[in-house]
């Protein structure tokens, strides 16, 4: 992303902190119509998930300004959503619900330039995301794998 990208971002954020709790109503209600097994993801007190989401997302459109301190923060956050059973193919609806809450929300000022950075900006944290639970995948495999090998080398000295 480049820095007019991310100055859209974050300008248009402002935009919706005041009206946070009905984008995050709009955005929850919409993300159930379009894919409604999603919504046994979320067993807590909805208005709290949308407190949430929020304040994840500005800490998200903040940390733009500052690749290096939120990667590893996005990492960390798609390892939970991959402990909490999330898809990869559950990143796009979120992120087409993303964008439709936006313009929602923003209604004008949702312009074509702000939507495009919105969806620059949608794709690099889900794509770190993502990784965060690659990752947290990969060590999970290679904990099974030294488990299993150690309990092979335990039998293999029980029976030799």
């Amino acid at each position: 992303m480049n820095a007019n990208q991310i100055a859209l971002v974050q300008s248009s954020f402002e935009d919706v902190r005041p009206i946070a709790e009905v984008a995050a109503e709009l955005f929850y209600g919409r993300l159930f119509e379009t894919d409604p097994m999603l919504k046994p993801m979320f067993k807590g007190d909805m208005a709290n998930q949308g407190r949430m989401l929020m304040s994840v997302l500005s800490a998200a459109v903040k940390g733009l300004s500052d690749l290096d301190a939120l990667a590893p923060v996005l990492r960390n956050l798609g390892a939970r959503h991959h402990n909490y059973g999330v898809q990869e193919e559950h990143y796009v609806t979120v992120g087409s619900t993303l964008l439709w809450t936006l313009s929602q929300g923003l209604g004008d000022k949702f312009t074509p330039e702000v939507r495009a950075a919105w969806t620059d900006a949608y794709g690099l944290i889900a794509d770190v995301m993502q990784f965060g639970a690659l990752e947290l995948q990969r060590q999970q495999r290679q904990a099974r794998d030294q488990e299993r090998d150690l309990r092979r080398s335990q039998e293999a000295v029980v029976v030799g």
